[in-house]
């Protein structure tokens, strides 16, 4: 058996080449289907808003089933699916010639999802409890690295290959991806059988599961609210000039490269003084600054709060995984980060919906001022709630 330092390590490296695949194509959406695919820029909102969702509702609704299917069938072997079948419709993504095909390849991508929360099962399997936050903190390290290198490898593919060598690219990272889960990760030691093993469905039954399921769909519903319009913002930004998919590229990259920086202090803080607290802390002052982050008109001012509001946000997810493990035996992980995918999965379909609806009838900073009122409202629920914990 390895060492578990090295598991994470290797499952660390993972997840970052799965960020990086998607961030090289994700952000730019936008401007491949104005750009490629022939959607005009009337229209692009509203075709953006369904294509993202599309994925996102299908992966919803299946990640309890490939939970519960990691659980009793292998969380290793799961992830080689959900890579095989991402590797296969980034390939098609960049062959696609018309919107329609685009969002027939998002229902695929929607069939195989489930690559990052069998990650997570597979990291909390092996991972002593006492260094859980700070590994989780490194797993988000890694996704937030990814989403440093993905913009920018992208933009600069974009700019020098063509937007659609992006998608070749990607696809390359995810059979990587497979190859480095077959020769090198173990598949993690079955817990204990109990004479009693809680069904399924009782995780469900348990109001600590529902409440931090609750807060993982919002969250990721406020982040996609945001992320697909992203490119457009950019644009308006720098009144139309420069390379707007590098300029795009470079401001992921700087979240990313801030929340990279501060993902494992968060979790080191969480370890000491309540993963609660953390997560509090995170998403009141990731609601401040997403107030901040709307107010330069110059883009400088805008990538300069960008990255200090990545350096705020970035400890809302590994806290949350970190609650559900805790309070999850090993043989229930598959299938409580199943239902953790699944609703990240329906906040990621609600929110290009929602986000594309303001944008059409708002000025595009709108969008920050409802989404810093929602994180602001929500850690002071949470406090109130969990704040002696």
């Amino acid at each position: 058996m390895k060492n578990w330092k090295i598991i994470l390590a290797i499952l660390t490296a993972n997840v970052t080449l799965m960020s990086a695949g998607y961030t090289m194509l994700i952000p730019f959406l936008p401007m491949y289907l104005i750009n490629e695919l022939g959607v005009s820029l009337a229209d692009v909102k509203l075709w953006n808003g369904a294509i993202f969702s599309v994925t996102f509702l299908l992966g919803g609704i299946l990640a309890p089933l490939w939970g519960k299917m990691a659980d009793t069938h292998g969380k290793k072997m799961m992830a080689i699916r959900a890579s095989f079948a991402l590797a296969v419709s980034y390939y098609l993504g960049g062959i696609v010639t018309t919107p329609e095909e685009m969002f027939g390849v998002r229902v695929l991508q929607g069939f195989a999802a489930g690559l990052w929360s069998v990650c997570l099962a597979i990291a909390t399997s092996f991972v002593p409890p006492e260094k859980l936050g700070v590994s989780l903190g490194f797993l988000q390290s890694g996704l937030t690295c990814g989403c440093v290198i993905g913009p920018l490898l992208g933009g600069t593919l974009a700019t020098v290959f063509g937007m659609r060598s992006s998608f070749f690219v990607a696809g390359t990272l995810l059979l990587l991806i497979i190859l480095i889960f077959y020769f090198y990760i173990p598949e993690p030691p079955k817990a204990p059988v109990k004479e009693k093993e809680v069904p399924q469905v009782h995780l469900l039954k348990r109001p600590i599961i529902r409440e931090i399921l609750v807060y993982v769909g919002l969250g990721n519903m406020l982040i996609l609210m945001i992320q697909p319009i992203l490119s457009l913002y950019v644009s308006d930004l720098s009144h139309g000039e420069g390379n707007i998919v590098f300029l795009a590229g470079f401001v992921f990259s700087l979240v990313g490269i801030a929340g990279a920086i501060t993902a494992p202090v968060w979790g080191r803080f969480g370890q000491s003084h309540g993963f609660y607290l953390s997560f509090i802390l995170s998403a009141l002052l990731g609601g401040i600054l997403d107030f901040i982050v709307a107010l330069p008109d110059d883009l400088t001012w805008f990538c300069v709060t960008n990255f200090i509001y990545g350096l705020c946000c970035a400890g809302i997810q590994p806290s949350l995984s970190a609650i559900l493990a805790n309070n999850t035996e090993s043989n229930q992980r598959g299938r409580v980060f199943g239902y953790m995918f699944s609703a990240q999965q329906f906040g990621a379909m609600v929110g290009p919906l929602l986000g594309g609806l303001i944008a059409t009838y708002f000025p595009l900073k709108t969008l920050f001022f409802v989404v810093g009122a929602i994180w602001i409202t929500t850690s002071l629920i949470a406090y109130i709630r969990h704040g002696k914990e």
